[in-house]
């Protein structure tokens, strides 16, 4: 760990298989977030797969919940690498180091980004409907996803907050490459993550024994449960 803003669970450095799973994930990250329980905080997951994290921190720290949409600029070749992203406000963030090794030409380019906005739209239509996103002017906003790998979704999710007023932006995931936590921790107040992990090879997957890609209809379900419960009690440290 590097950088006075950067939390970390230190037996969970550099292992891998720390977690059962996303709801797993989200009880460590609600016992490094105790100071923040019962306070004005908002909790904002990145869908899809940040919502249960999300849901499960939001649900131990009696916080409200909601979700920040997000979605990846891929190539037309590879709709799972993303070279940027488009936040819930249209704003856009392009990976410029990376660009000029793809080879895409502008028309390529205003493609990818119109159909992420696209993407994002329908999404925010589905999970939100006619409900506005929430007012997080002069509020703390808890940010989650279920890991940084490249990061990309997440600082323009930082950006997008910081426009619509956020006044404390706090990171928190579960796992994180090194390089990009201490890239990350520069744009936000406080970063906490539990497992950083460094080297050349690193997959978010890999901090979980059980991971996988979430459905529209598996996040809807997650939303909707969440409503229909009190929170609890903050967990004690789980590690």
């Amino acid at each position: 760990m590097s950088g006075p803003n950067i939390h970390e669970i230190d037996v969970l450095h550099n292992r891998k298989g720390v977690f059962k799973n996303r709801e797993h994930a989200g009880s460590a990250l609600a016992s490094m977030l105790g100071k923040y329980r019962s306070s004005d905080a908002i909790v904002l997951g990145i869908p899809a797969v940040g919502v249960p994290v999300a849901a499960e921190v939001a649900h131990e720290l009696a916080l409200p919940f909601d979700v920040a949409i997000t979605k990846k600029i891929t190539p037309p070749w590879n709709s799972e690498f993303g070279y940027g992203a488009v936040a819930f406000d249209g704003t856009v963030l392009l990976n410029e180091e990376l660009l000029p090794q793809l080879g895409l030409d502008k028309q390529e380019i205003t493609e990818g980004i119109q159909k992420a906005k696209t993407k994002t739209e329908k999404r925010n239509k589905r999970y939100r409907g006619d409900r506005p996103f929430p007012e997080i002017g002069g509020r703390t906003v808890i940010l989650i996803d279920d890991g940084l790998a490249t990061g990309i979704t997440f600082k323009v999710t930082i950006t997008a907050l910081h426009q619509a007023g956020a006044e404390r932006i706090i990171g928190a995931v579960p796992t994180g490459h090194s390089q990009t936590v201490n890239l990350i921790a520069k744009k936000v107040d406080e970063l906490y993550c539990a497992n950083i992990r460094g080297g050349i090879q690193y997959a978010v997957a890999d901090a979980y024994e059980h991971w996988h890609d979430l459905s529209d209809d598996e996040v809807m379900t997650i939303l909707y449960e969440f409503k229909q419960q009190e929170p609890e009690k903050a967990v004690p440290s789980l590690f």
